[in-house]
């Protein structure tokens, strides 16, 4: 009748004119929280959901472990991808996508074109066009003639917006992050310096048919906007910022600069302890 799930999540139930209404709460552990694991369950799914650990410190399911005789009470915890066995991601991607030579390009800090993306600050999240949100949204499309060449790499396709590890650059001042990736052409950008305007904006927008809402908020249902706090990888702390909908477009402006905005990643969105919905980021 139900699937019990060993996330560390929560879940409540209301009643909203009469019917119950299942919402994803944060689990107890607010180092272990992987409601964003969840945040594209449905309301049926979430119906026949049970998380037993999701009110436990992860000390506490350790102890209990220990306390029942099982094995696993002090492994220790794994940081891979549980399906795919004890290999390593990137070793795992090579031995799925064939290595393809190509070159690693460094973008200027003072790029000119960065300037589309600078955020005026005194203007209200309700006063954004639809036009502007999309120029602050949209990624720098990056030419090789516009960077330098600094190294080599074995494959755009292992790499990802915001990386940091993997580049294999020696002698830089600096450290260097992936803010771009052309796959087409096998070529990986990169800047120095996590504050490189190339790797931080100030908002996204979401595929319009990945939208997915536990219970969508009657603020925005009647406005189109609301005051919420987004997470956009795992573990990342919450950050305050607005979900914003002009037109048939869904936006998230930030109040605060955000590091590796990577398209094809979830986007969630809370009040509190509750995760009211998610999207794919876009681009």
């Amino acid at each position: 009748d139900f699937v019990a799930t060993g996330h560390y999540s929560q879940k409540g139930t209301i009643e909203v004119d009469g019917n119950y209404v299942h919402q994803l709460l944060a689990g107890a552990d607010a180092n272990k929280d992987q409601s964003y694991f969840l945040c594209q369950l449905s309301q049926e799914q979430l119906a026949k959901a049970l998380f037993p650990i999701g009110h436990l410190q992860k000390s506490e399911v350790r102890e209990i472990a220990k306390q029942a005789g099982l094995v696993t009470a002090e492994k220790k915890d794994s940081q891979g991808l549980c399906f795919i066995g004890k290999v390593r991601l990137p070793d795992f991607l090579q031995q799925q996508l064939k290595p393809k030579q190509g070159n690693i390009i460094q973008i200027s800090e003072d790029f000119t074109d960065y300037q589309h993306h600078q955020l005026p600050i005194s203007k209200a999240p309700q006063d954004w066009s639809q036009e502007e949100l999309d120029s602050i949204c949209i990624p720098l499309a990056y030419q090789p003639s516009q960077g330098k060449v600094i190294g080599e790499h074995r494959g755009a396709h292992y790499f990802t917006v915001g990386q940091r590890k993997g580049l294999h650059i020696g002698g830089r001042p600096e450290p260097s992050f992936v803010i771009g990736i052309d796959t087409n052409n096998n070529i990986v950008y990169s800047g120095q310096t996590e504050n490189h305007p190339g790797l931080n904006r100030w908002a996204l927008k979401l595929e319009a048919t990945e939208i997915s809402w536990f219970n969508e908020h009657p603020t925005f249902q009647k406005e189109g906007i609301l005051k919420c706090q987004v997470r956009i990888r795992y573990r990342q702390p919450l950050q305050n910022a607005t979900l914003i909908l002009k037109g048939n477009e869904h936006f998230i402006l930030f109040e605060t600069l955000q590091k590796g905005i990577t398209p094809g990643q979830f986007a969630a969105w809370y009040q509190g302890q509750e995760l009211l919905g998610s999207g794919v980021i876009a681009h």
